[in-house]
């Protein structure tokens, strides 16, 4: 790593001043009187006197820094002439590559005491000509003069802006290429230094051109920006990155604004209109049922080895699958006819100013999922029928799967003209570059393991995300329990798809039912299932011969796997529920009504089931067509988030020249406040 630095000039003129101030004598102190000496004016300072001055005081303040980290800095002042002579120029490289070679960071700065004025010039018109004007140029001749990787610009904004940063309009520009600069408006030179961003660019796409890549950023705010050079380091989106090799399609930015746009000529449509987008693409996955088989087929065989099982299952495709997609689309459709624009309620404020509130959708959905082609559909109906723009980021795990299934919705799209309203993000945009596009995304919809819920909760700062961490599911079995109910519904529950969210973790037996028929059964079946049990403490202190005691008594297993805890009462099992669980499904299994109804109304999950098996938790079960995942968190949405949970609203007001004013103590008007009658909903 090289560093090269700016800042002896200022240090040499903070320095320079105070001597003036401490050389003026006592007598001219006396004599001019007090007033005079804070208005004594103090000569301009000659940069030259003022770099010569301050050299010594950067570099021990870069010294005093480095050497907390145990790491030795040297100081390399340079100008013009110690590139374009040859000899001085080889110097300086076998300079540099010696402290490099011994791990010595160069402190590269322009020898200002002895440099001449900068001067109009033409260069930067090639590879073999640079002027060092300033630490702008500096950097880009010593990156291409050293073959480095990359070369980083730190500014005093967040990289590029296509105008300058602060007006109405100013958009970053995430990556720039040769060519573009007359899209770019330049501001005015940056406030310290010799370059302002135009600068930058020259001299970064002289770099570029050199074979250095570079990036520009943000290195003022150490609170926000503080890891910004191993986040460049990393690959992390971070500033503009000048590139030569323009990407085939649109950048993600672009696809967040065609979303946008799309999403609103969506939701201008007739509900009948999406309703045919919805069923033509209903058609078209079992019409193109092969084609999609085949990309699946393609993506299972790449995915073989690499994936473990529950993830493989998830990411086949069937023809059953298919029609079941299609069955589920066709009910969002059907749901999908009164949604956007309906009226919840209406109040008359006062005489001819009437109050309305009705259902708009949210805006752009970016909605990221893995392994789960099948999702890609179901998502895209939602949206559809809820006006909703939306971006997909499918795993690359399903990437031939995703790819047919996003070219079918944009034909489906296509008969009404909304083709842009669904986008299929296909660079290689990190899931935490994506969550800090919060001026494109309104929600987040996370659908995948646990850990990536996680990530995205963790990165996505400005922007709601809906979902569940985790789907910790348990089954209580009470003591007055049918045997042959819960038989049928632990097998349900755990062994018919355990890779699903809302499959069966925990099984909680009453104390009771320990060495009864019920209990034996239990355990056959899932002998038979092939089911590895894991004991909880309590169980475990019952047995002679335990199974293996459970790590954790809050682990979603995934496969068939399954924790089993003994309780000693209905209120036991829902404080170990309340304590291990993750709000999502709890099931009760037992023949008291009374017992059911106080598991019912106590535990406090977005799902909660009396003799029924966990994985009806499912939008397509619960008639909702299909879901966009399943909501654990308290706001907006809980459980099977299908159609409405995709919907917010806002408030429509129709007056008559109506003025507050007029409401006033003394106003001629009063407020009436009068609800008044909604339109029925159409629930054919």
């Amino acid at each position: 790593m090289m560093l090269v630095t700016s800042g002896a000039v200022a240090f040499g003129k903070q320095r320079l001043r105070h001597e003036i101030l401490l050389s003026q004598s006592v007598r001219q102190a006396l004599h001019s009187g007090q007033n005079q000496l804070k208005e004594m004016a103090i000569p301009v300072l000659e940069a030259r006197a003022c770099a010569a001055a301050g050299q010594s005081g950067l570099m021990a303040l870069y010294e005093a820094m480095f050497t907390q980290y145990s790491i030795c800095a040297a100081q390399i002042l340079v100008t013009n002439l110690d590139f374009h002579d040859e000899q001085k120029r080889r110097n300086l490289n076998g300079t540099l590559h010696e402290l490099l070679r011994m791990n010595i960071v160069p402190i590269v700065n322009t020898n200002d005491a002895v440099v001449p004025p900068a001067e109009p010039n033409s260069d930067l018109q090639g590879v073999n000509v640079i002027s060092v004007k300033d630490n702008d140029s500096l950097a880009a001749r010593l990156a291409v003069e050293m073959k480095t990787d990359l070369l980083i610009v730190l500014s005093d904004v967040e990289g590029l802006f296509d105008s300058p940063p602060g007006s109405d309009d100013a958009k970053l520009i995430d990556i720039f290429y040769p060519g573009d600069q007359q899209s770019v408006t330049f501001g005015t030179k940056s406030r310290v230094g010799m370059g302002g961003m135009e600068a930058k660019v020259k001299a970064a796409l002289w770099a570029l051109q050199g074979g250095t890549s570079v990036v520009i950023a943000n290195g003022t705010h150490p609170k926000v920006s503080g890891h910004v050079i191993t986040d460049i380091v990393e690959g992390k989106k971070v500033g503009t990155f000048f590139s030569e090799v323009k990407p085939a399609g649109p950048t993600v930015e672009q696809q967040g604004e065609m979303a946008r746009s799309g999403g609103r000529m969506l939701a201008t449509l007739e509900p009948e209109q999406r309703a045919e987008i919805i069923h033509h693409l209903a058609d078209l996955l079992t019409d193109q049922r092969d084609e999609i088989l085949l990309a699946n087929k393609k993506d299972l065989e790449e995915a073989e080895g690499r994936l473990a099982a529950p993830l493989l299952k998830r990411l086949s495709l069937s023809t059953s699958k298919l029609n079941s997609l299609a069955i589920g689309l066709r009910q969002i459709a059907a749901s999908s006819q009164d949604s956007v624009g309906r009226v919840l309620r209406r109040t008359r404020i006062a005489k001819n100013l009437e109050l309305e509130q009705v259902t708009v959708p949210i805006g752009v959905l970016l909605v990221i999922f893995e392994s789960r082609p099948d999702c890609l559909p179901q998502v895209a109906a939602l949206a559809i029928a809820s006006g909703n723009g939306l971006l997909l980021k499918g795993g690359k795990e399903a990437a031939h799967s995703n790819r047919i299934l996003h070219l079918l919705t944009q034909e489906a799209l296509s008969i009404h003209g909304v083709k842009e309203a669904v986008q299929l993000v296909n660079t290689r945009e990190e899931v935490e570059d994506l969550c800090r596009l919060d001026k494109m995304i309104d929600l987040i919809i996370p659908r995948g393991s646990s850990q990536l819920v996680r990530d995205i909760q963790k990165a996505a700062k400005g922007i709601p995300v809906m979902g569940h961490s985790e789907g910790i599911c348990h089954m209580y079995v009470d003591s007055e329990a049918s045997v042959d109910k819960a038989t049928r519904l632990v097998r349900d529950s755990k062994c018919e798809y355990p890779a699903a969210c809302n499959a069966l973790e925990t099984l909680l037996i009453h104390r009771d039912l320990l060495r009864t028929p019920l209990f034996d059964q239990l355990i056959d079946m899932l002998r038979v299932e092939q089911v590895k049990i894991h004991a909880g403490p309590k169980f475990a202190s019952y047995l002679t011969f335990s199974p293996s005691e459970v790590k954790s008594l809050r682990t979603e297993y995934g496969d068939l796997e399954l924790c089993i805890e003994v309780v000693d009462s209905v209120q036991d099992a829902i404080d170990h529920i309340h304590k291990y669980g993750s709000s999502h499904t709890d099931v009760i299994v037992t023949e008291n009504e009374q017992t059911a109804e106080f598991f019912l109304q106590h535990v406090d999950s977005a799902c909660v089931f009396w003799n029924a098996s966990t994985r009806f938790s499912d939008g397509y079960r619960f008639g909702l067509g299909a879901e966009v995942g399943i909501s654990t968190s308290r706001i907006h949405a809980r459980g099977p988030v299908g159609l409405e949970g995709l919907l917010t609203t806002k408030w429509l007001l129709r007056g008559q020249d109506h003025v507050v004013s007029d409401f006033s103590e003394h106003g001629s008007l009063k407020y009436l406040h009068e609800n008044l009658p909604v339109p029925q909903r159409n629930t054919n």
